[in-house]
C-alpha cells in the first residue's frame, strides 16, 4: 500500500505573531533610519527649524522702562528663533530711543547658545546722549515770520533750557498735531488759501540732532466780504439765528469764527423746532478784493436718529463724565456739528491722551452708532513751588491736585503755604457738572496769615470759606453766586522789635514815661505806632457775606492771550449775620491786541467802591471797619510800595506807615509786550513798557475814639485831646483824591520753573503829604522795583 502525506496549516495564532513580529521589526528599522537622520546635532530638523527662543534679555536701559522696549519686540520667548525678527527689533528699539530724544542711541544683539538647542537673544544698548531737535526751518512763509510758526508748535528747538524740558524732542505724533496747528493759525488769520506742501525730517548726526524742514504756501490774506444767512427750511427766523453769528464784514478773515457761528447757528434753528437741521458755510472768495463772503446756509439734513453711544477705553474716567459732554443722547437726532463741540470738549477736560468720535451704521438705514474712544492719562499732581515778591519775601508752596478725582471729573486741590510774611493752608473742590446739569458747585476752606507791620503796623489772620455756584450761559458769560463765611482776627506786635501799641500798653523797661506815668508821646510814636482806627479794630470779627461774580471771556488764551477780551465784575453784601455791614462792588476789565507780530497792546481799567450802611448806634459811618476798606500800591499803580497809596493818619509821628485804607478806587493801564529781540523765543523772555495811573480814596471809619473802650463816632460832645505829651484820642486823616502815575518797564519770563517778571516803575505824580511840625507827613510811599516770581519743581 501507498502512503499518502497530506502538508499542515498554520494555525492562525502562529500567523498573527508572524505578522506582529515583522511590523515591528519594520517600525524599529524606520525609526533607526529616522534617527541616523537626525541624531548628529539634529542637523537635518534643526537645519530646517532654527533654535528656540528661552528668553529675551535687554541691557544697558535707564532712560527708557523695559516695559516699554519690550512691548516692541517680535522675539518672544518659547518662539522659534529668527534673525530677520531680531534684525526688526534692533530698528524698533532704535525708533523708541529716537522718539525719547536719543537718535544715537546703538543696540547690539548677540545670541548665548544654550543645551537642548535653545538660546537667549541679548539685547545690548548704548542709550548715548539726548538728541533733539536742532532747527525747525519754514519755507515760503513769506508773510508769518518763521519765529511766529515756531512759536506756534508744541516742538521746540534744543536751547540752554533744554535739561527742563522734553517738548524738544523729536516725536513724529507731536509733529503732526503742529502741522495741524499751523494750518489752523493760517486760517484763523485770513490766509483761507494756505497749504502744507511739504515736511521733511533728517536726523543730523554731525549736529547730534533733528532738522526738521517745512514748506508752505501761504496765499493773500482775506477778509469777510458780505455775511449772510440763507434759510432753505420753511418757518426759520433769518434775525433770530443771526444773533449767534461771530463774523463781520471787514474783519480777517479766521475760520474759528466761521466754525463757531456755525455751531451757535445749528443751535438756534435747533430751539425753533428743527432738530434735523443743519448748517453748511459757503464761502466765495474774490481775489480782486481779497475778500470772502460768507453765505450760512440753513437747509435740511437727512432725518438719522442716534442709536447707541459707545464708550471704549476709558479704564478710569467714569462713562457719565464723557457722555455728559454730549448735547446728545441716545434717541435724539443726529447733528455733527454737536458731535464736533463734544469731542473738542473732551479734548478740553485734559483727561485723556487722545480723544476720537467715529460712527458707524447702526441696525437701519435710519440709525448711527456713535463710537467714543479715549485714552486716560495721568490727571494727578504732586508740586513743591517756591519765589519771592518784594511783597511777601520769600515763599514755598506744597499742593496736590487732582483734575479727575475718582474718575468722576471732580477737581481737587490741597495746598499749604509758608514764607516771610505770609502763611497758610487751603483746600478746593470742585464739581463741574452739579445735580447733573452743566453748572459747577464748590468749596474753598482756607487760613491765611498776612504780616502788614510793614506797612500798616498789624497782622492779621483769615479763617473761613466760600460756597461757589457757577452758571455758564454761553461759551464766553458766566454768572457765580457765591456766599462766605470767614473770621478775621487782627492783631498789633507790641514787644521790643515790634513796639507798635506801647502808647496804648506800655512795654515795661522799654517804653519811656511821663512824670505822670503815661507812656511819653514822642518816644512811643517814634519807634512806630499803629493808628487808633487799627488799634480800635483789633480782636475777632466775623464776616457773612453773599455776593455774585459775573465773567465775560473771549481771549484766545488763558496763558498767554494776544487777543481779546476779558471781564469781571463781582458784587458782595456783607451783613447776613456776623459782625460787618457793608454793601461792596469791585470790576476789572482787559483789552488785548496783537498791533503787530508778536507785539501785543493791553488796555486794562479797574475800579471798586464800598459802603457802609447804618448799624443803628447812631453813627453815620455804618459799621465799616478798617479791614473792609481796600488797600492799594502796585496793584493799581506801579512804583509804589504795597498799601502805598490812599488815606493816611497823620496825627502819629509814624503816618508814613499807618495807611487806613479807603472806600473808591478806580486806575488804568496802557501796556505794550514785545519780544526781546535777538533772543530765541523758547527762552520765554519778553519785554514791556507800560504807564499807570489811578487813586484811593474815601475813608469812612470812625475818627474819634474812647480810650477806655469802643469808638465814640464823632458825637458832638467828643473833644480831641490837644496835649502833645498824653496819647491822643483822635486820628487826623489825610484823604487825597490826587490821580497818581506812573511810567516803567518790565521783563517777563515764562520760565519752566515759573512765571516770573520784573518791573521798575518811576512815580510822575503822587500825595505828598503835609509839613507837621517840621516833618512832612501822609506823603504815599514809593517802591521803584518790584519782583515777583515763583518756581515749580
Amino acid at each position: 500500500m501507498m502512503s499518502t502525506t497530506t502538508p499542515r496549516r498554520k494555525k492562525p495564532a502562529t500567523t498573527a505573531i508572524v505578522a506582529i513580529s515583522a511590523l515591528m521589526a519594520g517600525i524599529t528599522a524606520a525609526e533607526s533610519a529616522f534617527a541616523q537622520q537626525v541624531a548628529p546635532g539634529n542637523r537635518r530638523a534643526s537645519a530646517a527649524q532654527g533654535p528656540v527662543v528661552n528668553r529675551v534679555v535687554i541691557e544697558g536701559n535707564k532712560r527708557v522702562e523695559k516695559a516699554l522696549i519690550e512691548d516692541q519686540l517680535q522675539a518672544r520667548a518659547r518662539a522659534p528663533y529668527s534673525q530677520a525678527a531680531v534684525d526688526a527689533d534692533v530698528q524698533r528699539i532704535l525708533e523708541v530711543y529716537r522718539r525719547s530724544g536719543r537718535g544715537l542711541a546703538q543696540v547690539t544683539p548677540r545670541l548665548v547658545d544654550l543645551p537642548n538647542g535653545t538660546v537667549d537673544v541679548v539685547y545690548t544698548i548704548n542709550e548715548g546722549d539726548k538728541t533733539g531737535v536742532k532747527e525747525i526751518r519754514f519755507v515760503g512763509n513769506n508773510q508769518v515770520s518763521s519765529s511766529r510758526l515756531r512759536g506756534v508748535m508744541q516742538t521746540t528747538e534744543t536751547n540752554l533750557l533744554s535739561f527742563l524740558k522734553s517738548t524738544d524732542v523729536y516725536d513724529p505724533d507731536r509733529l503732526s498735531n503742529d502741522l495741524d496747528l499751523i494750518r489752523r493759525y493760517y486760517l484763523k488769520n485770513g490766509y483761507a488759501d494756505y497749504r502744507l506742501v511739504s515736511s521733511d525730517v533728517q536726523f543730523d548726526p554731525n549736529a547730534g540732532g533733528y532738522v526738521i524742514t517745512i514748506a508752505v504756501e501761504e496765499g493773500e490774506q482775506y477778509r469777510f466780504g458780505s455775511v449772510s444767512v440763507d434759510p432753505r427750511i420753511e418757518g426759520v427766523d433769518p434775525g433770530a439765528v443771526r444773533r449767534g453769528i461771530a463774523t463781520s464784514e471787514g474783519s480777517v478773515y479766521n475760520a474759528e469764527a466761521v466754525e463757531k457761528s456755525v455751531q451757535a447757528l445749528t443751535t438756534n434753528v435747533g430751539r425753533q423746532g428743527n432738530p434735523f437741521a443743519q448748517v453748511r458755510p459757503v464761502g466765495t472768495r474774490d481775489p480782486s478784493t481779497r475778500t470772502v463772503n460768507i453765505a450760512y446756509v440753513v437747509e435740511e439734513g437727512p432725518r438719522i436718529y442716534i442709536e447707541r453711544i459707545n464708550v471704549r477705553g476709558n479704564s478710569r474716567t467714569r462713562d457719565y463724565v464723557i457722555r455728559r459732554e454730549f448735547e446728545l443722547g441716545e434717541g435724539d437726532a443726529y447733528n455733527q456739528v454737536l458731535v464736533d463741540r463734544a469731542e473738542r470738549r473732551l479734548n478740553n477736560l485734559g483727561y485723556f491722551k487722545r480723544v476720537r468720535i467715529s460712527n458707524e451704521p447702526g441696525s437701519s438705514a435710519d440709525r448711527v452708532v456713535v463710537n467714543v474712544d479715549v485714552e486716560d492719562q495721568s490727571t494727578g499732581s504732586f508740586a513743591i513751588s517756591g519765589g519771592y515778591s518784594t511783597a511777601d519775601g520769600f515763599i514755598g508752596e506744597v499742593s496736590v491736585t487732582e483734575t479727575n478725582f475718582l474718575g468722576r471729573g471732580q477737581f481737587v486741590r490741597l495746598a499749604g503755604q509758608l514764607g516771610q510774611r505770609a502763611h497758610g493752608v487751603d483746600f478746593s473742590f470742585t464739581e463741574p457738572y452739579f445735580l447733573g446739569y452743566r453748572m459747577s458747585a464748590g468749596i474753598d476752606l482756607f487760613s491765611k496769615f498776612s504780616d502788614q507791620t510793614r506797612y500798616s503796623r498789624y497782622e492779621n489772620r483769615m479763617t473761613g470759606g466760600t460756597l461757589r455756584l457757577g452758571l455758564p450761559f454761553t461759551e464766553e458769560f458766566t454768572i457765580t453766586a457765591r456766599y462766605s463765611l470767614y473770621q478775621q482776627s487782627l492783631d498789633i506786635p507790641n514787644d521790643v522789635d515790634q513796639p507798635f501799641n506801647d502808647c496804648s500798653a506800655p512795654i515795661p523797661g522799654y517804653t519811656q514815661l511821663n512824670a505822670n506815668g503815661s507812656p511819653n508821646r514822642q518816644f512811643c510814636e517814634g519807634n512806630g505806632e499803629a493808628s487808633l482806627a487799627i488799634k480800635e479794630s483789633q480782636g475777632d470779627t466775623i464776616t457773612s457775606l453773599a455776593g455774585l461774580t459775573f465773567n465775560y471771556n473771549t481771549l484766545d488764551s488763558i496763558r498767554e492771550p494776544r487777543n481779546g477780551f476779558y471781564a469781571e465784575v463781582k458784587t458782595d453784601f456783607a451783613g447776613l449775620g456776623g459782625d460787618s455791614r457793608y454793601f461792596r462792588v469791585t470790576g476789572d476789565a482787559r483789552y488785548y491786541r496783537e498791533l503787530f507780530e508778536d507785539v501785543v497792546g493791553i488796555a486794562r481799567v479797574q475800579g471798586g467802591h464800598i459802603m457802609g450802611f447804618d448799624n443803628n448806634d447812631g453813627g453815620d459811618n455804618g459799621d465799616l471797619r478798617i479791614v473792609d476798606h481796600f488797600f492799594m500800591g502796585p496793584s493799581l499803580v506801579r512804583g509804589f510800595a504795597p498799601n502805598g497809596i490812599g488815606p493816611r493818619d497823620i496825627s502819629s509821628l509814624d503816618s508814613r506807615a499807618n495807611a487806613i485804607g479807603g472806600t473808591t478806587y478806580f486806575g488804568g493801564t496802557l501796556e505794550v509786550q514785545f519780544p526781546i529781540w535777538g533772543l530765541p523765543r523758547e527762552l520765554g523772555l519778553k519785554g514791556a513798557v507800560f504807564a499807570d495811573a489811578g487813586t484811593l480814596f474815601g475813608y469812612e471809619g470812625p475818627t474819634r475814639f474812647n480810650l477806655n473802650g469802643g469808638s465814640i463816632l464823632d458825637p458832638a460832645d467828643a473833644v480831641c485831646t490837644q496835649d502833645p505829651n498824653v496819647p491822643q484820642n483822635c486820628i487826623e486823616v489825610l484823604d487825597s483824591e490826587k490821580i497818581r502815575s506812573s511810567v516803567g518797564a518790565s521783563i517777563l519770563w515764562s520760565s519752566p520753573l515759573g512765571p516770573i517778571r520784573f518791573d521798575y516803575a518811576f512815580a510822575l505824580s503822587k500825595e505828598e503829604g503835609v509839613w507837621r511840625d517840621g516833618v512832612r507827613v501822609g506823603a504815599d510811599r514809593t517802591q521803584a522795583f518790584r519782583f515777583s516770581g515763583g518756581t515749580r519743581f
